[in-house]
């Protein structure tokens, strides 16, 4: 099972793997069923979570919604210690996450709005560095696991501070590599393999490191750090399957 999901997940385009997750879903569950792990996004308990990344790192995907332990941590977030579900608001949602769309879709008080570079679920596409859309558009934009590709991280915050009205928030994760406290970039490194070697991913043009708020800080937003560990038990984390050193970043715009 891992050596398929990282054959999937390495070697299949990420546009049809988009298409055909939901097929993918369903017949793995089986082989998971059981009570030893809950994903908060879809409530279903299962025997453990799917294997994923590029080394088949076990226990992180949910079989049913797909969630990892990024987006079961916003989840958390957004439903136990926010406003998110529960006043009207206009939501820009780049890279659309699968555990999350139709859940967004479904909410009577969010207008939903996605958008991407390429891929065939976005109502809109555009490249974030050159945002096609009208200062303060949106009260609420997300955007994960992207600035770690884009050639100019700044360049980006600065469209989405942009578009994001005033009093708005933007979720914006990114991995980070604690171990640096300046994040590492270097634009002549383009060759995929080189580029795995230096930033994790082949696809990746930097590492984040620790100063990764304070980037976000510098185009203008007032940052809040949300660690879950000081929220839930130790017990609800290892259930959750969350990931305990991540921190979840809340921008927001004055």
């Amino acid at each position: 099972m891992k050596k398929l999901i990282r054959f999937l997940v390495r070697k299949i385009p990420r546009p049809i793997l988009i298409r055909f997750s939901g097929l993918f879903s369903i017949l793995v569950r089986p082989f998971y069923i059981g009570d030893n792990v809950t994903c908060p996004v879809c409530g279903k308990s299962f025997r453990k979570f799917l294997p994923y990344g590029k080394s088949g790192n076990d226990n992180r995907l949910c079989p049913k919604c797909l969630s990892l332990e990024r987006h079961r941590l916003m989840w958390l977030y957004w439903t136990e210690y926010s406003d998110f579900f529960t006043t009207k608001k206009s939501v820009l949602h780049i890279a659309p996450e699968q555990p999350f769309i139709k859940r967004f879709k479904k909410a009577e008080n969010i207008k939903y709005t996605t958008a991407d570079l390429v891929s065939p679920i976005a109502d809109l596409h555009f490249d974030i560095m050159q945002i096609p859309l009208k200062d303060e558009s949106y009260d609420y934009v997300i955007c994960n696991h992207v600035l770690e590709h884009v050639p100019n991280d700044i360049t980006a915050m600065k469209e989405i501070f942009r578009v994001l009205k005033s009093g708005g928030t933007a979720i914006l994760q990114v991995p980070i590599n604690t171990d640096f406290k300046e994040t590492y970039e270097d634009a002549s490194i383009t060759d995929p393999l080189e580029r795995e070697k230096h930033f994790g991913q082949y696809d990746h043009v930097r590492w984040h490191g620790l100063d990764y708020p304070d980037r976000l800080r510098s185009v203008g937003f007032e940052v809040e750090k949300f660690d879950i560990k000081e929220k839930l038990p130790a017990e609800k984390v290892e259930r959750y399957r969350l990931d305990k050193k991540e921190i979840l970043y809340v921008a927001r715009k004055k």
